[in-house]
């Protein structure tokens, strides 16, 4: 079915060093504009982020800071993109709530004008989230086949969701999975293992996606400034931030994870200091040194009575 459109419809979908709209950037941008009657037009641009890339982002879409390191930042793009994109509206998957954003944020840090006013936007995640939704009513009868009555019983609610996941295995038994690396894998399978592999892809560490295992499976901080870095790395060069999140306003299954991790991280830099090597080539850890007393009229007569002065 060809689109009736009576102005152009720009496709666009972003790769960006995370899901920060304030602090992350955009490492890769694609255009697809199609024009009434059908005409479409392309335009594909990889971006210096001015900034490391983490690297559980480099895993989700393959670019690295390698990739990037020598091309033109954002801003010397910018005017390119909004000549490209001209008076179109906007298309994409997820778009309005992500890339819209990230893009106009962009815009903004370049300093060049792009307006949204009079555009129309169209998500097309949100007609299928819509149109197919993602409810466990929804599941039950897609799944099964059937209504699924007192929604929201607790006690129907958890049997619906053992029928549901049965069915799953039936369903997608042999059935190929391609991520977006190209991956292709068979992952729902009657082994909950492996259902909890392909269940939990961003691999949190507290559930609440705070922390997370990076690529080398340690735990990395997933927020803010420290957002991809290993948390043990954070900790040598920030010790003050295990403090600020002790005291902020984190779930305590965080704080919790946090301590673990805090604990390990000083008894390993406890057991990791140097040994000192003495004259006599022996080896000792350093001792803590105390700080001479003053010397006292008793502590003198004890000394005199030691060696009968």
């Amino acid at each position: 079915m060809e689109l009736n459109l009576k102005r152009p419809l720009a496709f666009f979908d972003l790769e960006t060093t995370g899901v920060n709209v304030s602090l992350d950037k955009i490492v890769e941008v694609s255009i697809l504009k199609v024009s009434p009657g059908g005409k479409e037009e392309t335009l594909t641009l990889r971006i210096n982020p001015e900034m490391p890339i983490p690297a559980e982002s480099s895993m989700f879409h393959g670019i690295y800071d390698e990739d990037v390191k020598d091309l033109a930042p954002f801003r010397e793009r910018a005017a390119e993109i909004v000549a490209f994109i001209g008076d179109a509206d906007l298309a994409g998957y997820n778009s309005n709530k992500f890339d819209v954003p990230m893009l106009m944020e962009e815009f903004l840090r370049a300093g060049v004008p792009f307006t949204l006013s009079g555009r129309a936007f169209v998500d097309v995640q949100n007609i299928f989230h819509q149109m197919e939704q993602r409810t466990l009513k929804a599941a039950y009868k897609f799944y099964c086949g059937e209504n699924l009555e007192n929604a929201h019983n607790a006690e129907a609610d958890v049997r619906a969701t053992y029928a549901v996941l049965k069915a799953q295995l039936t369903k997608y038994e042999g059935a190929d999975f391609e991520d977006k690396h190209g991956n292709v894998s068979k992952p729902v399978v009657n082994d909950v293992q492996a259902l909890h592999t392909f269940t939990n892809l961003s691999k949190p560490v507290d559930f609440a996606g705070r922390i997370v295992y990076d690529e080398d499976g340690d735990p990395s901080i997933n927020f803010g400034k420290h957002k991809g870095k290993k948390v043990t790395d954070v900790f040598e060069v920030e010790p003050s931030y295990y403090a600020w999140m002790q005291n902020g306003d984190f779930p305590l299954y965080t704080k919790q994870v946090l301590e673990e991790i805090w604990t390990n991280y000083k008894n390993t830099k406890k057991a990791a200091k140097p040994a000192v090597i003495t004259e006599k080539g022996e080896s000792r850890r350093p001792v803590k040194r105390e700080e001479p007393k003053p010397i006292t009229s008793d502590m003198l007569a004890q000394l005199q009575g030691k060696f009968k002065k």
